[in-house]
This record gives C-alpha cells, structure tokens and sequence, in this order.
C-alpha cells in the first residue's frame, strides 16, 4: 500500500504503518497535551498504540488461519481506523474462510479474557465510552477495547469479519457472487447508519469509517465478480495483441513519440529475443520526463519483474498473478518464452464490461470465439 513504512517482518509478513497513523497519534498527542499536560498526553498515545498493538494481534490471527490453508499473508498495514492484513489470495471454500473470518476476532476474545482475569474480573465494557477518560485505568480501558473489538468484527456486515461469516454461510447455499453482493448490500447500507450517526453526533471517525465500509464492500464485491466472470476464460480472450513495444535502448524520447504516436498506456519493453524484460507506464515516461530529460534509458525507469503466464493459461490465474504481486499488467508469453500479448487492469475491465453485457451476437463482439477451459 502506498502511503505507509516498514515497520519489520513477523512470521513471514511485513508490518507496515499508513502515514495518517502517525497524523492519528499526533492529532492525539496534541489535543491531549493542551487538555492536560505532557504526562496525560503520553499516556494517550501509550495507549492508543497498545490498542493498534492488538489490532495487530487480530490482524495476525487471520493470518495464521489462513496459512494453515496455504494462503500466505504478504503485509498487514496499519490504519486510523484499524488493520488490514492483504491475503494473497480469497479462501475458495465457505468453511475456511469462516474459520479465518473468527480468527481473528478470537484473539481479542483470548488478550480481553487474560487482562479481566488479572484485573480480577473488574472490567466495565462502558469504559470504552469514555476511552479518553484515564480515569477507570490504562488496563481497564484494554480490556474494554478488546471487547468491543470483538462485537463490532462480528457484526454481520461485509467487510468486517461478521460479514464474511455470513458470506461464507449464504455461499453454502447459493453462489459466492450473490453471496458477496448481499453481504456487500448489507454492509453499505450499515454504513449510511454510521455516516448519519457519524454527521449528527459530529463524529468524524464514524464518518470516516462508514465512507471505508461502503467503499470496501463494493470493491470486494467487483473483485468477486470479475473472479467469476473470468473462471474458465483462457488468457487469450482477454489480451491485448496489437502493440508497440520499446527495446532495451529505447530512450524516453522514444517512448514519448510511442505514446503520441499510439493509444497505448503502457508500452512493454523486450530484448531482442522478443523476451519481456519489464513495462514503461504514462505516468512513469512522464515523471522521467521530468526528472532526468530525454535522453534517459527507458531500462533505468521501467517497472521489472513483471509477472507472466503461458499463452493458453486461465485468466483466473493472470488475475490472481496481478493481485499478488500488485503488478499493472501480466505479460502472455509462448512456449519460447517471447511475448505474445499482455493483460492489463484497463483491458481486464474492459473485458469484464463485455462479459457482462450478455451473449454477444455473432457479428457484434471481438470476444465472440472466446476459449474456455473445462
């Protein structure tokens, strides 16, 4: 995710923290500090951070359960408004994911139980009401975050965990895209509740929240979508196979007078074996532009590793390539090994469009023809 530092790698994921959380904590610190002074204001962001300690907690058990599945966890980033632990991929089976779903909120249940026994069972839930308030004590406050953590995950709206929960349960019934588009539905609509408690109470967080939810539950739901539209479908139907491509002397220059010159938005550049050795992007050719002139080799700007399957392989599996690696585009190559065609996210939901139009008449669609897998 842009935006955010490395924090360090536990259990083979990276722990990254999203710029606005330090805005968060310094917002705290602030505000706290002209309350009460330097000593309530450090205590406040003391605080906050062992609260995001144990989203972090939470975020990690869901990485775990989903290990046991084989499905690795490459980063958790840290958020305002919590954690977000990226899956390198979906558990395709309901009852995994709804064991990954509880996980997490699992590991709040276990840090809220250990802190009440040691406080000896002296734990107000309100206390988090009032989570600025010092007064009911640092471990108190703990243990009553931990709770809530807990309830809210397990509210049955997508994307919280409870959400997820019962997404997986309606998929056991019905198929996971309409799965995920009720649960999605449910999920906006609590979202408008907590955008207009969020307004007339003049919470901005809850605002912020609500905007986060709506946003995030139709995201997932696009992408389930087009998961299921491109089952099947071989990486042929799909690829763009008409373009230019930059070789490894090419210049900027010579990647501009490419970009005018064409309607590409991406140019891939290959070896004189016609082997894919990387892609220069708009926006990378411009920002080059700016910074070093010219002249400069496109090989010093251009985006490496790229991703690539074999010519006649699923799109499922290019998509899933592009999501793993967070890569703009996936090359097609032949058995040779030279490129015969690319996927980019622009043409991927360009086909998507189409795919979702309907059957196409025999005379009207550039996909008519399209392979698909048994």
């Amino acid at each position: 995710m842009s935006w955010s530092i490395s924090l360090g790698r536990i259990a083979g994921s990276e722990v990254r923290m999203h710029l606005t959380f330090l805005i968060l904590l310094a917002w705290i610190f602030i505000a706290q500090y002209i309350a009460g002074g330097a000593a309530v204001a450090a205590e406040s962001v003391l605080f906050i951070i062992a609260v995001f300690a144990c989203v972090v907690a939470h975020e990690f058990g869901h990485a775990l359960a989903a290990r046991r599945y084989g499905i690795s966890t490459p980063d958790i980033t840290l958020l305002p408004i919590g954690g977000l632990a990226r899956l390198s991929r979906m558990p395709e089976k309901p009852s995994e994911e709804i064991v990954i779903a509880i996980a997490g909120p699992l590991v709040n249940v276990v840090i809220a139980a250990v802190l009440i026994l040691y406080l000896g069972g002296q734990v107000d839930p309100m206390a988090v009401a009032e989570i600025e308030n010092p007064e009911p004590g640092f471990l108190t406050r703990l243990a009553a975050v931990n709770i809530f953590l807990v309830v809210f995950n397990l509210i049955p709206a997508f994307p919280m965990d409870g959400g997820r929960v019962l997404r997986a349960l309606l998929a056991f019934r019905m198929g996971r895209r309409q799965a995920t588009e009720i649960a999605a539905r449910i999920g906006q609509g609590l979202a408008f509740v907590f955008g207009f408690l969020g307004l007339i109470s003049g919470n901005a967080i809850l605002v912020f929240i609500a905007i986060f939810v709506f946003l995030a539950a139709a995201g997932e739901a696009g992408q389930v979508g087009m998961r299921e539209t491109v089952r099947g479908v071989t990486v042929d139907s799909a690829m763009v196979r008409a373009y230019e491509t930059l070789n490894m002397q090419a210049t900027i220059d010579d990647a501009t007078e490419a970009l005018i010159r064409t309607t590409q938005r991406e140019f891939p550049v290959v070896d004189g074996g016609g082997r894919l050795r990387g892609f220069l992007g708009r926006d990378a050719m411009i920002g080059a532009l700016k910074a070093s002139g010219p002249t400069t080799p496109v090989i010093d700007v251009m985006a490496r590793d790229v991703p690539v399957v074999w010519q006649g392989q699923s799109l499922d599996a290019a998509l899933k390539l592009m999501n793993e690696a967070q890569a703009a585009e996936v090359g097609v190559v032949d058995r040779d090994q030279r490129l015969v065609g690319y996927v980019s996210r622009e043409n991927l939901a360009e086909f998507m469009m189409i795919e979702d139009a309907g059957p196409p008449s025999p005379d009207a669609s550039p996909w008519q023809g399209a392979a698909r897998q048994d």
